[in-house]
């Protein structure tokens, strides 16, 4: 039988039908009966506009609907004083998270109990990712720029599931530190079998040099480059395949000076063009989310003192990442953007210091939502099955719970 959660959607839908009859009606035949001479080229405009008003308008609602039921689960995790900066799932359950004492944490069983399996003095750590359950990477903000860090190892690769952690050699100039870890899985037929070969890409730092390092073998091999030329400081990258992807940038390393900067490659990594730069100082890019190949969203850090400056944005392009515009978020100069996160290209999230929003209609509104203090990395992911799962994290982590329609088999 019909879920009950769907009879109210379907009774929108036979309402919008009858509009549109109504509409090519009025519309319709008048502009038929004007436009006799060429009516095999222009009888359907009337009929099709307005079909397509109706599909649109369902598929508004739709959306609203089924997004009202993803919610962020707050978990228990050891208490951390300031922002932690990443989290990372390969699966529904088994996923690491790290923080600036020098601590990666693990778990099996979707964040209900978490294991250290890393205390490091010294290190801070900014980034991880991993391939799968047993080949991960972690990345270090470097020295020089947060008390008390003596770590000057930009990268630490494991092979046992996060167990035991080494350095990474690497090729090219020296990496001070990594803010972001991108992986991309390229499929290819491997002896008539689907295979993948995993490249690896990674970004830093905060407060400058600006460097990019990356690696097509799965992290056996790594070479570096220096984009002091393109930026002065990096902190994200968004690969949408091994070629073409996206870093979050600022223009100079003086950050009363700096404008949010985003760059694109198209030959992964090894060429750089600037696709948006904000008008304003105090600023810089963030966190990427591309929910499609075509839509992604940005967030634009502001950290402007002066208070009257209220207006937070975010940055969004509808094709694919030629050009961009800013959206409005909230006017609170207290409010400063970190994580961003899409489920689709119009259900996404934005993490700032005091809390988090939520959109459901590709920013055009937003309602605050809990995600904690300082959501600095929202991670969202599809299982095998295509079903969606999430994990967020700042002073606190979270976990997405997917609605479950409990009406379906009546």
């Amino acid at each position: 039988m019909v879920s009950k959660k769907l009879i109210p959607l379907l009774s929108l839908y036979f309402q919008l039908l009858s509009v549109y009859k109504n509409i090519f009606k009025k519309i319709g035949g008048p502009y038929l009966r004007q436009n006799k001479y060429s009516i095999r080229k222009k009888k359907k405009t009337p009929r099709k506009l307005a079909l397509q008003l109706v599909l649109f308008i369902l598929f508004l609602v739709t959306n609203a609907s089924y997004s009202q039921g993803f919610n962020w689960e707050k978990l228990k995790t050891e208490p951390y004083r300031g922002k932690q900066d990443d989290i990372s799932f390969i699966n529904e359950n088994e996923g690491w998270y790290v923080n600036g004492y020098g601590n990666i944490f693990h778990t099996t069983d979707g964040g209900i109990n978490w294991e250290n399996q890393l205390q490091q003095k010294g290190s801070f750590f900014r980034t991880i990712g991993f391939i799968d359950k047993k080949h991960g990477f972690v990345g270090t903000v470097g020295t020089d720029y947060f008390p008390n860090v003596t770590d000057s190892i930009p990268l630490y690769r494991t092979i046992d599931g996060g167990k035991n952690w080494t350095p990474v050699s690497y090729k090219g100039p020296y990496v001070k530190g990594v803010c972001a870890i991108d992986i991309v899985k390229e499929p290819y037929i491997n002896h008539g079998k689907l295979d993948y070969k995993t490249h690896i890409f990674a970004v830093g730092r905060v407060g400058s040099p600006a460097n990019f390092m990356k690696s097509t073998d799965g992290g056996e091999t790594w070479a570096s480059k220096s984009m002091n030329k393109n930026c002065k400081m990096l902190f994200d990258i968004k690969m949408l395949d091994k070629n073409i992807g996206f870093a979050c940038a600022a223009t100079s390393k003086d950050i009363s000076q700096s404008n949010a900067l985003i760059l694109k490659t198209e030959d992964g990594g090894d060429t750089w063009k600037e696709v948006y730069r904000s008008s304003r100082p105090f600023e810089t890019t963030w966190k990427a989310s591309f929910p499609s190949t075509k839509v992604g969203y940005i967030t634009i850090q502001s950290y402007n003192p002066n208070p009257d400056i209220k207006q937070q944005r975010v940055a969004k392009t509808y094709n694919g990442g030629e050009t961009w515009k800013e959206i409005d978020l909230i006017e609170d100069n207290s409010a400063r953007e970190f994580g961003i996160g899409f489920i689709n290209e119009l259900h996404g999230y934005v993490g700032t210091v005091n809390s988090g929003f939520k959109t459901t209609d590709g920013g055009d509104s937003w309602k605050p939502v809990d995600l904690g203090r300082a959501c600095n990395k929202i991670r969202i992911y599809r299982n095998k099955e295509d079903q969606i799962y999430g994990y967020a994290i700042g002073v606190n982590a979270y976990r997405l719970t997917a609605p479950v329609d409990k009406n379906s088999s009546e």
